[in-house]
């Protein structure tokens, strides 16, 4: 099944065997809103001005209010889930390198595009680990966030991987 014709469900069809080192995944866009800034401003405590006070934030180098980053970033992971791809994760590890390239403004619409860049198994045989680069991109295709998540991930209950395919750092071939 492509992507093109998932069906968000809830729990997945896609397994740890599933994909392919640098396989891509493309989630669907969001038009960021001053009610996503005040919403997680109250989610979080994160109320500061640079965010929330139009009259501050216009004397400061981007001249408006920008998103926060932990929003930007939050909102790539779940738009990306709206693929259907992580209905079989286990667990979320975490993510690294996270870096705020370009701010994100109110108006902007920003989608998540990722790669596939680790699979390796575990000393379980029920599950992998998958670990992925994103990027967040804004409605000019500019890159405004960068960061690494993995996530542990069902493996199917009857597969046997060849030991073949795998590399000596454990990712597969």
């Amino acid at each position: 099944m492509t992507a093109a014709t998932r069906r968000v469900t809830g729990q997945g069809d896609v397994y740890w065997e599933d994909l392919s080192l640098d396989e891509r995944v493309t989630g669907p866009g969001i038009t960021i809103t001053d009610s996503h800034l005040v919403q997680w401003a109250g989610l979080t405590g994160d109320w500061v001005s640079l965010h929330l006070d139009a009259q501050y934030a216009a004397t400061l180098p981007f001249g408006e209010r920008i998103a926060h980053g932990p929003l930007t970033m939050s909102l790539s992971l779940g738009l990306l889930t709206q693929t259907g791809i992580f209905g079989n994760v286990s667990a979320w590890l975490g993510v690294d390198q996270v870096r705020a390239l370009r701010p994100v403004l109110i108006g902007d619409t920003i989608h998540p595009e990722a790669r596939l860049v680790l699979s390796r198994e575990t000393k379980r045989p029920n599950v992998g680990i998958w670990s992925f680069d994103y990027q967040t991109l804004n409605q000019h295709d500019e890159v405004v966030m960068t960061f690494t998540g993995s996530f542990m991930v069902s493996r199917r209950a009857t597969t046997s991987v060849d030991s073949a395919s795998i590399s000596p750092n454990g990712a597969r071939a």
